[in-house]
């Protein structure tokens, strides 16, 4: 072998010592929970129904009550952004408020049912990027 194909093979296998790493492996495995789940959280604030503000709140009134008075105060009703029924321990249509607080007319029922007429509205529209959205 010539010494220039010795030296480059020297080099190929430093390489190759570092990419397979035990601590490279490690740092990449312990990564991939926190990857997939920011690809998560992006996929849902481009696909939810809700504004991306709306739709943090919501999120984050996943973990509870708590979590989310401390960004914004509730309380969160049924068919709107915040409102997680495992939040609504009386079932009546209100998360993270005080006892005996009513729900308001005219906000969406699941379903797609409203609580009262409503007057038609044109679609929303929403950009991301330079690509536009329609709202149904």
């Amino acid at each position: 072998m010539s010494p220039r194909l010795t030296r480059r093979q020297r080099r190929a296998d430093a390489l190759r010592r570092q990419a397979l790493s035990p601590l490279r492996i490690l740092l990449m495995v312990l990564a991939l929970p926190l990857t997939t789940g920011m690809i998560a959280i992006g996929v849902y604030l481009r696909i939810s129904d809700f504004e991306r503000h709306e739709a943090v709140i919501h999120l984050v009134a996943l973990a509870g009550c708590d979590t989310v008075q401390r960004i914004v105060q509730g309380p969160f009703f049924e068919g709107r952004p915040g409102y997680h029924k495992r939040n609504d321990p009386d079932g009546d249509g209100v998360a993270c408020g005080s006892p005996g607080l009513q729900k308001p007319r005219n906000v969406a029922m699941p379903g797609g049912a409203r609580s009262a007429p409503q007057s038609v509205e044109a679609p929303k529209e929403r950009t991301v990027g330079t690509a536009k959205f329609l709202k149904p």
